[in-house]
């Protein structure tokens, strides 16, 4: 029976990942979440009936949280992980639609507010993520480590195409990507296999209500997303992107030369 923790499974990708992978009563799941109530009652409702799943209660960014999330997974799981998934992320609107540049002229105090919130979650706290469940990894059969990341992360694909947006959170991922890239060096040779996964632009409500303002900034990014990819159109529904992730991810060995790599949905280095 496989098993995997999931972190930022009350909505967005996290919710997807946790649908497909508890549709198996062979698969184990425990998300980690800070609303746990409120998670647990989304699972009754839309999930009745899977008792594979255990909602676990954590602040990724409190790290008292996090380690007794991962004591209360160690009990659950026996001591052993095949899956780890960080997907919880901190994804901000502040620098959304404005270079860093601006940002950091117009609104200083707020720009390094907002970067260190984004370090703290999508950095900081997968570090310790990966520490705290790192023995029951290498207890596990399958080893595999899995960050969700993005496209914007990329320094060739700001550089060519002028991305000048989301400037912290694609900072915050990109030092997450070298943090990946670290844990592989040191935990290759037990076997673990590190991963950075871009799921592509999926359509999580995260733009549904910006402002003129605020759209004028998207359809630059839009416009480099075009450039980038004639073939784009659309935003991905959540379902068709987790699958594509998980199937990278399935495919994805040491032994393929994949140890520590930032791969995108199509499992190569293709963002759109």
């Amino acid at each position: 029976m496989p098993s995997y923790v999931i972190t930022g499974v009350s909505r967005g990708l996290g919710f997807e990942f946790l649908r497909q992978i508890s549709s198996s009563p062979d698969n184990t799941v425990v998300g980690i979440v800070r609303d746990k109530a409120g998670t647990e009652k989304r699972v009754a409702e839309e999930l009745e009936g899977r008792s594979n799943i255990t909602i676990l209660q954590a602040d990724m960014a409190v790290y008292d949280q996090l380690k007794k999330a991962a004591e209360d997974a160690t009990s659950i799981l026996g001591g052993k992980l095949d899956y780890l998934i960080a997907n919880a992320g901190y994804v901000s609107l502040f620098d959304g639609f404005h270079g860093i540049g601006t940002l950091g002229t117009q609104t200083p105090m707020e720009m390094q507010q907002d970067l260190q919130q984004a370090m703290e979650v999508n950095v900081y706290a997968n570090i310790h993520l990966y520490n705290l469940f790192m023995p029951l990894i290498l207890a596990g059969a399958a080893k595999k480590v899995v960050v969700i990341s993005s496209g914007l992360a990329d320094p060739d694909l700001t550089v060519q195409y002028d991305l000048d947006v989301t400037a912290l959170y694609s900072i915050s991922k990109a030092a997450m990507n070298m943090v990946t890239a670290k844990f592989s060096a040191q935990y290759r040779k037990d076997g673990v296999l590190f991963l950075s996964l871009c799921p592509g632009m999926v359509d999580v409500g995260r733009y549904d209500n910006v402002t003129p303002q605020q759209a004028a900034g998207l359809g630059r990014m839009m416009k480099s997303f075009k450039e980038y990819a004639p073939h784009f159109e659309n935003a991905a529904q959540p379902a068709e992107a987790i699958r594509d992730v998980i199937n990278v991810w399935e495919k994805a060995s040491i032994e393929n030369g994949d140890g520590g790599a930032f791969l995108s949905h199509k499992g190569t280095k293709q963002w759109l």
